[in-house]
């Protein structure tokens, strides 16, 4: 018996020892519809989606409902940093940026773990880090950055004005080969690139062949990023998740978007990792990319954050999804959707939106339900009388792996009903 616990201890330990460390990237190139990047099948990114999926997305949030959000670029990168959408995290354009820091984004969910974690951003715009992410601001807890390569769209000296906004274009170049070398040499654990030009040459010519080729030099660019990871990953006890993505797409001619048309809503994801069925069935959004990430790095959410992401993961065990609201007098119906048909839920409510302002939220717990059950009837009245509710619907596909894992399994959805 005493070398049986022997010969586990070593297996645990070596366990231990060789696991090998987990990192994450994802690039954001601006403004490129789902039907252009299919149609001109780009090398690199469709390379890392062998490795594992690429699948069409949705960006705007929910059409004439509560979570509307314009297809406009800086509101497209905070959906995806918060996994929210405007009405949340109250970033409504490109310009008078007013991030509600309250929702917490990728950068601060991995600052606030336990562990120590290195966090980097390759930015062609500077307002990325400064305003979106509030790099040391109070309310962020004076969230740091780590590696830090951005500040050349300021930079009209080494960058100056070209026909076609063209030194966008160099900035870009130069942001690629930032990130590929800084993968190369200091591995942050968390990554974000973002390259800008693509958007400019849509807005600038239209769907047509100056579109289609600054889309392939995106690609090049990502090409560069790819070989930093493959080369880490070759000489390093490291695993990298890449996830590739737009911000939105475009109008039908292809020079504009902000809109709620079909292509200007339909963006798309590439990433290197196993996907689960969330990411097949037409449901996925640009709010699900940080869920997954934090997923693949097994970031802790604190459960208020949590509570406030509008996306879920594709990676890893998933179950219930497409929680609706229908009121009716003083009741309101809760339905939502299945993945595997098997998932007992709890039901929580709140009769105010106090998170919104930095305060704590009063969830009361209305139901535990069995697996199977679609559906929920709230009954206002037994809660405190207001004109705004918030519900939770809490699944989880196995209980082992929730305590394991905890709330990082748990399946959740919210939305705010007024």
């Amino acid at each position: 018996m005493r070398r049986f616990y022997s010969l586990l201890l070593m297996v645990l330990c070596c366990t231990g020892l060789f696991a090998k460390t987990k990192k994450a990237v994802y690039i954001i190139i601006d403004g490129v519809p789902a039907d252009q990047i299919e149609r001109l099948h780009t090398p690199a990114i469709f390379d890392i989606a062998s490795r594992g999926a690429y699948g069409r997305a949705y960006t705007g949030g929910e059409i004439g409902g509560y979570s509307q959000t314009a297809t406009i670029s800086a509101i497209g990168y905070t959906n995806l940093l918060t996994s929210t959408w405007f009405n949340k995290h109250n970033v409504g354009g490109n310009s008078d940026l007013k991030p509600n820091y309250n929702y917490w984004t990728i950068f601060r969910i991995a600052k606030e773990q336990p562990k120590e974690y290195k966090t980097a951003i390759y930015s062609s715009w500077t307002d990325n880090r400064t305003v979106l992410i509030g790099e040391g601001k109070k309310e962020t807890n004076n969230l740091k950055i780590d590696y830090v390569k951005d500040g050349y769209d300021l930079d009209t000296v080494r960058f100056p004005k070209k026909e076609k906004d063209l030194h966008i274009f160099d900035i870009d170049e130069q942001i690629s080969k930032d990130a590929a070398e800084g993968i190369r040499k200091e591995a942050p654990d968390l990554s974000w690139v973002y390259l800008w030009y693509t958007d400019d040459a849509g807005h600038i010519a239209g769907n047509g062949a100056f579109f289609d080729e600054y889309v392939r030099k995106a690609d090049n660019q990502v090409a560069r990023i790819w070989e930093a990871v493959k080369y880490r990953e070759a000489n390093f006890d490291e695993e990298w998740m890449v996830v590739v993505t737009t911000d939105h797409g475009r109008g039908e001619n292809g020079h504009g978007h902000g809109g709620q048309s079909w292509r200007e809503r339909t963006t798309w994801i590439s990433t290197n990792i196993p996907v689960n069925s969330h990411f097949t069935k037409g449901s996925l959004a640009i709010t699900d990319i940080a869920p997954s990430i934090c997923r693949y790095m097994g970031f802790e959410i604190p459960q208020a954050v949590l509570w406030e992401q509008d996306g879920m993961p594709f990676i890893g065990q998933t179950d219930i999804y497409d929680l609706q609201t229908l009121p009716y007098d003083n009741t309101v119906e809760l339905s939502w959707k299945s993945y595997t048909g098997n998932a007992p839920v709890t039901v929580y409510a709140a009769s105010a939106n106090k998170f919104r302002e930095g305060g704590k939220d009063e969830w009361t717990k209305l139901a535990e339900l069995p697996a199977g059950v679609k559906s929920y009837t709230v009954d206002l009245q037994v809660l405190p009388a207001s004109q705004f509710y918030k519900f939770v619907v809490s699944g989880q596909s196995s209980k082992s792996l929730v305590t394991e894992i905890k709330e990082i399994m748990s399946v959740v959805f919210s939305r705010d009903f007024l």
